[in-house]
């Protein structure tokens, strides 16, 4: 029996490190392809061969396939920030859609049985509730417009040329493993950071906006598991939590996992949806129940490992692209600019 091989992009995220622990529990050999902006090298799992690059270097992306002939690949590398998408607009579709043409493109030639691709529910777009499959997408920032895009040329690579593949759609996952030193995204990870520095939690808005916050093990484990089962094939599937939380519900059942009582600074609302829940009754009908861990357990689990790793000085976002209206908290002026008055 031939072995079966696997690319994993992204494999030293988050979601992406847990995807090919699975991976090579199932006996997979995995390549991880992951530049490092978002990941960390010690995330991955030991037996993975790893390849520091990025997706968006097309002659990269050509020498891997080539050399290594993929069964399966998930497709995980992206840079994941919906409310910065509006101010790296370049950046963004580089990375999550041409990016992700490149791997298709590579797929198509190499004959790959199967493309796994984690989109997002950054696809739906505001006032879907709760959000289904049968939806027409209306996505509202750029980083949403380049997963929808990526599914639908997905879907023509299938018609066009047979290539087999899975869409998931997570959602505010979080658990061991994520970057909670980036302010731009992973609210969980910024509040476990900001307790462990002594600093503020701080909440855009009101901290009424609801999202379902899903633990890694309902995200992680259907992706890998996927290729396996033939009713995921050229299918799309919500997957994640079930319960949504305002994120005020969310500061303090982190803060008691810490001990503490969350100091609050509310900052200016940004422009992003209020509420974001999705139904998961086709993704059960076909990966089964979840693993049945609740928002407490999960972040207490997520905590215990935070507290071993410890904080993580968050990173200026270096290639800021339009300035106007940046969201409290994250202006940066551009170099050789002056402050001007109205």
């Amino acid at each position: 029996m031939s072995k079966i091989r696997s690319l994993v992009t992204g494999g030293a995220g988050f979601i992406g490190s847990h995807v090919v622990k699975h991976c090579l529990a199932m006996g997979h050999e995995v390549v991880v392809l992951d530049d490092l902006s978002g990941g960390f090298e010690d995330h991955i799992p030991e037996g993975a061969v790893f390849v520091q690059g990025s997706v968006y270097d097309e002659t990269l992306v050509a020498n891997l396939f080539e050399e290594y002939r993929f069964t399966y690949v998930y497709h995980l590398a992206a840079y994941a920030a919906e409310g910065l998408s509006h101010f790296i607009r370049r950046f963004n579709y580089n990375n999550n859609l041409v990016g992700s043409i490149n791997l298709i493109n590579e797929s198509i030639k190499h004959k790959v049985k199967c493309f796994v691709f984690t989109s997002s529910i950054a696809v739906y777009g505001a006032g879907q509730l709760p959000m289904r499959e049968d939806m027409v997408p209306m996505p509202e920032d750029p980083y949403g417009v380049s997963k929808y895009a990526v599914e639908m040329d997905l879907k023509a690579a299938h018609e066009m040329f047979g290539l087999d593949y899975v869409v998931f759609r997570p959602h505010n996952v979080y658990g061991e493993n994520q970057n909670i030193g980036d302010k731009y995204r992973n609210v969980i990870g910024i509040f476990m950071n900001q307790i462990m520095q002594g600093q503020q939690l701080t909440i855009f808005g009101d901290g009424e906006q609801t999202r379902a916050f899903s633990y890694i093990d309902d995200v992680a484990i259907p992706i890998a598991n996927s290729v396996n089962l033939p009713a995921a094939y050229n299918q799309v599937f919500n997957i994640g939590a079930d319960k949504p939380y305002t994120v005020n519900e969310l500061a303090n059942v982190v803060g008691a996992c810490f001990g503490v009582k969350p100091d609050i600074k509310y900052l200016q609302a940004r422009n992003e949806v209020m509420h974001a829940y999705s139904d998961h009754s086709k993704a059960h009908s076909v990966f089964g129940e979840g693993s049945g861990i609740g928002l407490a357990e999960g972040i207490r689990r997520m905590a215990a490992w935070a507290q071993v790793v410890g904080a993580r000085k968050s990173k200026e976002f270096e290639n800021i692209e339009i300035y106007e209206k940046l969201p409290q908290g994250w202006e940066r002026k551009p170099e050789g600019a002056t402050s001007t008055t109205a």
